[in-house]
């Protein structure tokens, strides 16, 4: 029996009356669902069999029914529990205490189904018969709609004033304490959040009320990526999914939420896929507001990772949805993504561009004016590939007029001035703009009021990207190689949402060699090269073009690698042919080489290009490292770690070898917690052992130990890292670079984390081939040379290929 389950017998002592008997069943739906149906099956029953004109049963009926869809609520079947409460209210007309307290339980259903503001009004009909326990517990119902409507400050003070006037009731004590942590959560109050979810879960455990106390826990990934703790979101995602296994609603209510937090730390990837598992658990519990939401989320994911056609898809199933809902507010939010998925589909049409101006007025009606702004400008873009400048200039006057986000009016002021001929002005507007877009973002305000809905602060971002590529693309046009490079500097540090990037005032590098960065504007490829002594803007022809090429060296070095083809006769022309067009027109100089890639060529193996064989060559996800020159001096004997993983018939002979070339260097055991304590106090890190890069969510990228996988995202924990890691693992350095300044899987991981360089590969090497590379690389380090300058001669000495250096590669790690 759960703890302060009321026990009630009838007035002969014996056989509880059936008032007490349904009662109990309404105790019981969160404990024992089952047995809460049949109990209140029991006394319907019983009521049923009643003799005419007896009314012993009469005011039990609507207590066993609300009994009834409680109990059907918790097993899953919505539509039923909202039937029995209906059914409830109609049959409880002589009972009005009986019939607010089926209101009360309507209350949080309704909302879930899609309807928040008749959630609202039932608890407004329900309050008028409510008195002590059963008024607080009102306020808990309330607080779920509010926070379903974003008033999340409402939320938090009904949980409140509920949560004095509770008493004992441990079920609704834990349901006031998991909205309040929900709605703090939404208001940034993450402390505060996490210790409400925390009570939940303790006291929820503590009643045997095992479902509340899954949704407890479930809401603790939310918190933790909200909070910016990506690491410790994705530990608890995997706990609550462990949990909630066999709830396939609740599950997919907590990959939703955890998704909407993703999208906030822009892992596009990763709540793609959390989204894509959630909507069809969604779909067949019938909750539909969650799935309304979740599939708005999705198409908004879709649409910004370019899958155009899915996301109208998407966008058109949650607007029928949210329409059918009478949620017409975020309706428009739907409409927007259809529209842009079509635009981007068939291009601009008068009628498309009269329908997005119209759901952008439906957007501001709605309370999204910076998604209403954006909309617009969009439309004046699209007039102008039409040709049509009479309806682009007056969109763009009024929008650079507005009080659109400072973005939006940037962006639409550099337009003018650029359709007027001033192409400096545009310049130095688009600039302005992405420096306002690259400000620190305020935290919440002091009186807590709510931070931007995710989805607008994900299109801020793409509206800030937007114009970063305006911007770039207006430096090119003006020709200028410095201009251009401080240009898509500032546009990579938008994706990474950094700070202004610190760029000197003029041409002129920090450290040794060329630094050549790839600018993409559409489908055109430009490079951009400084040395000490002059810079220089050429065009290097089509992207898509050198984007495919790079596609076949990497399959080519694949197949010739794991030799289960003899060696690709194509592979050497196309490197041949990727440096004639990637490298040729820029007259690369003789010395070390730093590569600022863009999209699919960050996998490319640049050191196997015919110029750039047997030189040092780094490649980084921006030039900040490269302008800035080096951050700390070499040492004389930095601490050295290396790990053997379990799977390789070679990796203990390569560890053994790492430790012999450094002195005090140590070999560590292939556990998660022993790498990790590793991490935290070497120097240089390295690790022989089966990797695996995940192309649909970088961060679930992994390193296989002998305990489980150490993932991309477990480096978010640490507070240190090595200056140096090396990871002998295949495919270890491959990445996704959904856009220039966002490279992600193991190797950004690491980079984004703090370590300086990474060793890693981008094809599959060959386990008995590693160590003779490894064997030389390390005893090159050990005596001066730079990662570069290690990988570069050990690499030519033992026709080892694959394998890149990212990041730093001029470190100069130990002292000559």
């Amino acid at each position: 029996m759960n703890p302060g389950a009321p026990v009630d017998v009838g007035s002969d002592g014996n056989e509880a009356a059936p008032l007490a008997r349904a009662e109990r069943a309404v105790w019981l739906s969160a404990t024992d669902p089952e047995l809460a149906e049949a109990a209140a099956r029991a006394v319907l029953a019983e009521a049923e069999a009643e003799p005419p004109g007896t009314r012993r049963c009469a005011e039990a009926v609507p207590v066993a029914l609300r009994a009834a869809a409680l109990a059907a609520r918790e097993l899953g079947d919505i539509d039923l529990a909202v039937a029995r409460l209906e059914r409830a209210v109609i049959v409880g007309a002589d009972f009005p205490n009986r019939v607010a307290q089926a209101r009360l339980s309507l209350v949080t259903i309704v909302a879930e189904l899609g309807d928040p503001e008749r959630g609202l009004r039932l608890a407004d009909l329900a309050e008028r018969d409510l008195t002590g326990v059963d008024l607080a517990r009102l306020g808990v119902q309330r607080s779920g709609a509010l926070i379903l409507l974003g008033r999340f400050r409402d939320a938090v003070r009904h949980c409140d004033k509920a949560l004095g006037g509770l008493g004992g009731d441990p079920r609704f004590h834990a349901g006031g304490l998991l909205n309040r942590g929900v709605a703090r959560t939404y208001l940034e109050e993450y402390a505060r959040a996490e210790a409400d979810l925390s009570a939940c879960a303790r006291i929820a455990r503590e009643a045997g009320l095992g479902h509340l106390a899954m949704l407890a826990e479930g809401n603790l990934p939310f918190v933790a990526a909200r909070r910016g703790d990506i690491s410790g979101a994705f530990e608890s995602y995997r706990a609550a999914e462990a949990t909630l296994f066999g709830y396939p609603e609740r599950l997919a209510a907590m990959r939703a939420d955890f998704a909407h937090a993703l999208v906030e730390a822009r892992l596009l990837g990763e709540a793609r896929t959390l989204l894509e598992r959630a909507v069809p658990d969604l779909a067949g519990s019938g909750a539909q507001a969650g799935l309304a939401d979740a599939r708005l989320l999705l198409s908004q994911v879709e649409l910004l990772t370019g899958a155009a056609a899915d996301a109208r898809a998407s966008a058109e199933a949650a607007r029928s949805e949210l329409v059918r809902q009478g949620r017409t507010a975020r309706a428009p939010l739907a409409t927007e993504v259809a529209l842009r998925a079509r635009l981007a589909l068939d291009g601009p049409t008068p009628g498309l561009l009269a329908e997005m101006l119209a759901c952008a007025r439906d957007l501001d009606g709605g309370g999204a004016a910076a998604d209403a702004a954006a909309l617009r400008l969009t439309v004046a873009e699209a007039a102008m590939a039409m040709g049509d400048l009479p309806t682009a200039r007056n969109r763009l006057t009024l929008l650079a007029r507005s009080a659109a986000p400072a973005v939006v009016r940037q962006h639409a002021l550099a337009v003018l001035r650029r359709l007027d001929g001033d192409l400096a002005g545009a310049l130095n507007a688009a600039r302005a703009g992405v420096a306002t877009a690259l400000a620190p973002r305020p935290a919440a305000s002091a009186n807590g009021e709510a931070a931007a809905p995710v989805e607008a602060r994900a299109y801020a971002a793409r509206s800030a990207e937007d114009l970063g590529r305006f911007c770039v693309a207006l430096a090119l046009e003006g020709g200028d190689p410095w201009t251009v490079l401080t240009c898509s500097e500032r546009r990579r540090a938008l994706v990474r949402v950094t700070p202004e990037p610190c760029l000197p005032a003029e041409a002129g590098p920090a450290s040794e060699g060329a630094l050549i960065e790839l600018v993409r504007s559409d489908a055109d490829l430009t490079g951009v090269l400084v040395t000490s002594g002059r810079s220089v803007l050429r065009r290097l022809g089509s992207y898509p073009a050198a984007a495919e090429a790079t596609v076949r060296v990497r399959y080519a070095l694949r197949r010739r690698n794991l030799r289960d083809v003899p060696a690709e006769s194509g592979l050497d022309h196309d490197l041949a042919a990727l440096d004639d067009a990637l490298l040729g027109p820029l007259g690369v100089p003789a010395g070390p080489v730093t590569i600022v890639p863009t999209g699919a060529l960050h996998t490319l193996p640049w050191p196997l290009l015919p110029s750039l064989r047997g030189r040092p060559v780094s490649v980084a996800a921006s030039a900040s490292s490269w302008l800035a020159g080096p951050e700390a001096p070499p040492v004389r004997e930095p601490a050295v770690v290396a790990v053997a993983g379990p799977g390789l018939e070679h990796a203990t002979v390569e560890a053994d070898a790492v430790v012999r070339a450094h002195p005090g260097a140590v070999r560590v055991d292939p556990t998660r917690a022993a790498v990790l304590a590793a991490l935290g106090r070497a120097d240089v890190l390295h690790v022989a052992a089966h990797g695996t890069f995940s192309p649909r969510g970088p961060l679930l990228s992994r390193i296989t130990l002998d305990d489980g996988p150490l993932m991309a995202y477990d480096l978010a924990r640490l507070d240190r890292m090595p200056r140096l890691v090396i990871l002998s693992a295949c495919e270890a350095g491959m990445a996704h670079a959904p856009a220039d300044g966002a490279v992600l899987g193991l190797a950004g991981a690491f980079l984004d984390r703090g370590v300086r360089c990474v060793i890693a590969g981008v094809v599959p090497v060959r386990d008995e081939e590693a160590p003779a590379l490894m064997g030389m690389f390390h005893p090159l380090l050990r005596d001066g040379h730079t990662p570069a300058e290690a990988l570069a001669l050990a690499a030519d000495a033992t026709d080892v290929p694959g394998f890149v250096c990212f990041g730093a590669g001029d470190l100069r790690l130990v002292a000559r």
